[in-house]
């Protein structure tokens, strides 16, 4: 899927650069200590605005040729799993717990999920199928997208092409009010549709993930047996959406490691 709107507006980041850049903690550390202070030169809000219109795009897209939530079980098993991931996502944010997750399931042969800013989710039958993922693969597939929300990294994204003079300005953007709002929504699909996360966004979520899922009761060792499958389906590389992730024996080695971190919280979580 791929959506690409509006014209560079440089004279507008010119004159915004300088007021809008800031410097801040998205998240506490958690168990996995993920501390990262992070530059940001658009607000939270116009890019969850953003990706809650692209959202509804999107969905209606899929709606519209019939590959939107085709199958009650799988929809009802996908909910069921983020909402037990989401519960618990207060020890990175306290305000996340009552954002306004959603998530839904697109009929589609691709290895593939994601979660936009504010918690619109998707994930592909592919992925599900393909994979014949457990409950606890699915729980560390959704918990890593989620663990990109809470952290911001689209936002983050956004902001750094603003920095660079490479994407759209869209600092101070009124949302649906003329171009620029539009130029927003083309960036929020850019960034989730077409552009991979940088290693360390990916190395973030991958910890974050698993934390989620312990704390959640699903076992954060499936994130391991995750990578196997979909490194094997993907002949030796990750898919697309995981393609900037260091190599596969690095991968393994951290989600081990950090897996084994959080085994206490996954048993807590058991009793």
């Amino acid at each position: 899927m791929k959506s690409i709107y509006g014209s560079l507006l440089p004279a507008v980041l010119a004159a915004t650069i300088t007021v809008a850049c800031q410097t801040v903690q998205t998240t506490q550390g958690g168990a996995v200590g993920v501390q990262r202070s992070q530059m940001m030169m658009v607000s939270a809000q116009e890019v969850e605005q953003a990706s809650s219109k692209q959202y509804q795009q999107v969905m209606n897209e899929a709606r519209s040729k019939n590959a939107l939530n085709r199958d009650a079980a799988t929809v009802q098993r996908m909910r069921r799993i983020v909402g037990r991931l989401t519960s618990q996502t207060g020890v990175f944010r306290k305000d996340a717990p009552a954002w306004n997750w959603e998530v839904n399931v697109l009929t589609s042969d691709d290895l593939n999920a994601w979660c936009m800013a504010g918690g619109k989710m998707a994930i592909y039958t592919g992925l599900i199928d393909r994979l014949k993922l457990s409950d606890d693969e699915i729980a560390a597939v959704m918990g890593h997208e989620i663990a990109h929300a809470l952290r911001e990294h689209a936002r983050e994204q956004i902001s750094k092409s603003m920095a660079t003079g490479i994407g759209l300005s869209v600092a101070g953007a009124v949302l649906g009010v003329g171009q620029v709002g539009q130029d927003l929504m083309g960036k929020v699909a850019q960034v989730t549709f077409e552009l991979p996360n940088s290693r360390e966004h990916e190395t973030e979520a991958d910890r974050m993930g698993v934390e989620l899922a312990a704390r959640a009761g699903y076992d954060p060792r499936a994130a391991v047996s995750l990578w196997d499958k979909m490194a094997a389906q993907s002949s030796g590389s990750p898919p697309q959406w995981l393609s900037t992730h260091p190599s596969h024996s690095t991968r393994q080695r951290d989600l081990g490691e950090y897996a084994a971190r959080v085994m206490p919280l996954y048993q807590a979580a058991r009793r």
